[in-house]
């Protein structure tokens, strides 16, 4: 982890002629935007994915009239054809969990005391009036909602609440397929039809993650819920 400290504190001090006393909060969102130009790759991967299974559907359906009696063999030959087309339902998964280190690794960097036997000057860092080793709770109990810190997190709230609308706008206007919903002939794919339903409303979920972690972490959740709108809107249009 005092790698990572050092790769924040120096993209921290690159950027301190641009942003002073807020360069490690830029520092982080400088190293989200790293992270997530690595996982673009398997975000447009997991997009060709979409689209292929856009294109399975005709054959989909067909399968739910031949087996329209039978919804064991019906469940069974849609695997089959997801297996044989080299298409997997959870290929949109990917991205996210390709994620989930970084997150930790800010997560516990701005959650300890010390690194590598030394205090950790990270915690010392602000965006504006909020520290980013402290929470919301540590907001509210210093200088309340509207206090200076508070303010911060209101207008962090703002951001979230307007990129979960942005994007549980998108994702009701898109028809679930039927392999999905199980509209039709026969059952959904197993467990897929729960998953694409709440998944309008994961977005707003946002919002407590961003409440409970370290400020520094918040930031990156931000960070990356913004990019991945974006670039979905890109991707799925």
């Amino acid at each position: 982890m005092s790698v990572f400290a050092s790769l924040v504190e120096h993209l921290a001090d690159l950027l301190h002629p641009l942003f002073g006393a807020t360069a490690a909060a830029a520092a982080i969102v400088l190293f989200t935007a790293l992270v997530r130009l690595l996982v673009h790759p398997l975000s447009r991967a997991a997009a060709r994915g979409q689209k292929a299974r856009t294109a399975l559907q005709p054959r989909i359906a067909e399968l739910r009239r031949k087996h329209a009696k039978n919804p064991e063999r019906l469940q069974r030959a849609v695997l089959d054809l997801h297996a044989e087309e080299k298409v997997s339902p959870l290929s949109g998964l990917l991205p996210s969990l390709c994620q989930i280190p970084a997150f930790f690794l800010l997560y516990h960097l701005f959650s300890s005391s010390s690194i590598g036997g030394e205090d950790n000057a990270l915690l010392g860092h602000r965006l504006f009036a909020a520290p980013l080793g402290e929470r919301w709770t540590d907001a509210l109990s210093g200088g309340g909602v509207f206090g200076a810190a508070g303010l911060v997190y209101l207008a962090l709230f703002a951001v979230v609440a307007a990129v979960a609308t942005f994007n549980f706008v998108r994702a009701r206007r898109v028809p679930l397929p039927e392999a999905v919903t199980g509209a039709g002939a026969g059952p959904e794919v197993p467990g897929l039809g729960a998953v694409a339903k709440a998944m309008p409303f994961l977005s707003f979920f946002t919002l407590v993650t961003v409440a409970v972690v370290p400020l520094a972490a918040a930031l990156y959740v931000i960070t990356s819920t913004t990019w991945s709108a974006l670039e979905r809107a890109a991707l799925y249009r």
